[in-house]
């Protein structure tokens, strides 16, 4: 592991990003030099700034922390990215981590299991926390009973999800910065995919795979 391990934190509520700063810098071996506020941001940063870790969280203004996370793993691929996200592991910490992500945390853990987990990850490996390490486990002991939609992308999952919570296709364009065409543009794709004729037939399948809280 490098000496001291440059943390980018990427987060567009400034007092999270102040609150993970002054505590991150007060860790031995870890420093904070850089910030973001967009998915963007996050990519320019991991461009033009030295970063070991990147912390990325998920619901960004313009483009968010999902579909930024490919784009900054093809251009910085040896900076960690170290999901930290308000959104429980079961709705998106497999996708993500398949599509590159070292690790996925919600923001409810403990800042030890931050720490623990930017500098394991700053070592090449990946942080696998007991919840997802369940959820792993559960797709190789039993790989096809969990659902279509396993086979979905995380942005596709990111507008089910809100679409399956009640919200409008104008309501979840607006949340995640998309047109309204693009929103139904995946809408008809989550239909034929998941075989639903509705949207509270999309409420339906997301209840009964326990993917609402």
């Amino acid at each position: 592991m490098v000496a001291v391990v440059r943390v980018g934190i990427a987060d567009d509520h400034p007092i999270t990003r102040a609150a993970l700063r002054a505590y991150l810098d007060e860790q031995e071996g870890i420093r904070v030099v850089a910030e973001a506020a967009s998915g963007r941001e996050a990519i320019d940063l991991v461009r033009t700034q030295a970063v070991d870790v990147l912390l990325l969280d998920l619901d960004m203004p313009g483009q968010s922390g999902i579909d930024a996370l490919t784009m900054i793993k093809a251009k910085a691929e040896n900076v960690a990215v170290l999901v930290l996200s308000g959104y429980p592991e079961h709705q998106y910490a497999v996708p993500l981590i398949r599509n590159g992500a070292s690790g996925y945390l919600n923001k409810a853990c403990e800042p030890g299991e931050i720490t623990s987990a930017i500098r394991r990850v700053a070592q090449g490996a990946r942080y696998i926390t007991p919840a997802v390490a369940e959820l792993l486990a559960a797709q190789v002991v039993t790989p096809s009973p969990g659902g279509a939609h396993e086979q979905l992308s995380a942005r596709e999952l990111q507008v089910f999800l809100k679409l399956a919570q009640g919200c409008t296709a104008g309501v979840v364009a607006a949340e995640l910065s998309l047109s309204a065409k693009t929103v139904s543009t995946y809408r008809a794709r989550l239909m034929r995919k998941l075989d639903a004729r509705s949207n509270s037939e999309l409420t339906y399948y997301a209840l009964k795979h326990r993917l609402l809280d």
